[in-house]
C-alpha cells in the first residue's frame, strides 16, 4: 500500500485561503485515484474531493464546489487541494486518500490506503 502524509493545515479566518497537500510513497503514484475526505468534530468522516488516475477527471462535494479545487502532481508523486473562501463549517481533520478505482471514487470504501490527517480551523 502506498504510504500518504498530509500537510498544511491550520488555523485561518473566515474567507481566507489554504493549501493542503499529500505526499505518497513508491513509484505507482499514477496507478491511484486520490481523494479527500473530511471530519468534523462529533460528525462521521465525509468526502470532500477527487481526482482520477491521470487527473482529467474531477469531482466535488456540493459544499465545497466552486470554493476548493483538488490536483495532482505526477512528477512529485503528491495531490493538493487549494481551499479558498473558507468557512467555520469547513473546521475539520483533513484525509488524503488513495483508491485503486479506474475512475474517481466518492466512497470510503473504495480507499485502500488513508493518511494521518491534518487539522483545518476557520474562525469567524
Amino acid at each position: 500500500q502506498v504510504q500518504l502524509v498530509e500537510s498544511g493545515g491550520g488555523l485561518v479566518q473566515a474567507g481566507d485561503s489554504l493549501r493542503l497537500s499529500c505526499a505518497t510513497s513508491g513509484r505507482t503514484f499514477g496507478s491511484y485515484a486520490m481523494g479527500w475526505f473530511r471530519q468534523a468534530p462529533g460528525k462521521e468522516r465525509e468526502f470532500v474531493a477527487t481526482i482520477s488516475r491521470n487527473g482529467d477527471t474531477t469531482y466535488y462535494a456540493d459544499s465545497v464546489k466552486g470554493r476548493f479545487t483538488i490536483s495532482r502532481d505526477g512528477a512529485k508523486s503528491t495531490v493538493s487541494l487549494q481551499m479558498s473562501s473558507l468557512k467555520p463549517e469547513d473546521t475539520a481533520v483533513y484525509y488524503c486518500a488513495a483508491s485503486f478505482s479506474f475512475g474517481i471514487a466518492t466512497t470510503e470504501d473504495l480507499f485502500s490506503s488513508w493518511g494521518q490527517g491534518t487539522q483545518v480551523t476557520v474562525s469567524s
